[in-house]
C-alpha cells in the first residue's frame, strides 16, 4: 500500500543538487514565491559559481523546490528557499532545509545567516524549527509590488 500512497502523492521526495540545468524550473519557483522573482540568466549565474550550494526538491520527476546559498569562508547565507505552493504543508520544506544546511556543515560552514520577511509566517516557524534564532532587524528591507515595504529579520544559525 505504501508505493501506492507515493505514486498517489507524486512519488517520494528527494532533496539532490541543483545544476544550471535547473535554473527555468527554479527561476519559476522563485517567481511564484516571491513578488521579485529572479530570472533564469541569474540562476544560471549563480549556479555556475564555485561559491554556490543549491539543492532541488523533487517529488517523483518533478521539481517542487529549492535551496541556494553563498559560500564565504567557514560562513554562509542562505539566499532562498522555496516550495510549490501545492505541496506546502506537508514538511518537504523541512526536509530540504535540513538536507541543505547538512550539505553546508560538509563543505566546513559553521555559521549560516539569511534574512526573511518579517511577517512571513510559515517561512519564520521553518527557521525557528530549523534552529535558527533572531540576530537582527532591516526596516523597509523588502520591497513589494504595489509599493509596500516590509520589514526583514536577519537570523542566525551556528552548525558547530
Amino acid at each position: 500500500m505504501r508505493w501506492f500512497s507515493e505514486w498517489w502523492r507524486g512519488g517520494t521526495a528527494a532533496v539532490e543538487p541543483a545544476s544550471a540545468r535547473d535554473a527555468v524550473r527554479l527561476a519559476q519557483l522563485h517567481g511564484a514565491s516571491f513578488a521579485h522573482g529572479w530570472g533564469e540568466s541569474e540562476f544560471e549565474t549563480m549556479l555556475s559559481e564555485r561559491n554556490t550550494l543549491a539543492h532541488r526538491l523533487r517529488l517523483g520527476r518533478k521539481t517542487i523546490g529549492f535551496a541556494v546559498s553563498r559560500i564565504g569562508a567557514d560562513e554562509a547565507e542562505i539566499l532562498s528557499v522555496a516550495v510549490d505552493h501545492s505541496h506546502r504543508g506537508r514538511g518537504l520544506s523541512r526536509t530540504l532545509l535540513m538536507t541543505h544546511l547538512g550539505h553546508l556543515a560538509g563543505r566546513g560552514v559553521r555559521t549560516i545567516f539569511l534574512e526573511v520577511e518579517e511577517t512571513n509566517q510559515p517561512a519564520r516557524r521553518l527557521y525557528d524549527r530549523g534552529g535558527f534564532v533572531v540576530v537582527g532587524r532591516r526596516e523597509r528591507y523588502y520591497k513589494q509590488a504595489n509599493g509596500e515595504q516590509l520589514n526583514a529579520l536577519l537570523m542566525r544559525r551556528d552548525l558547530s
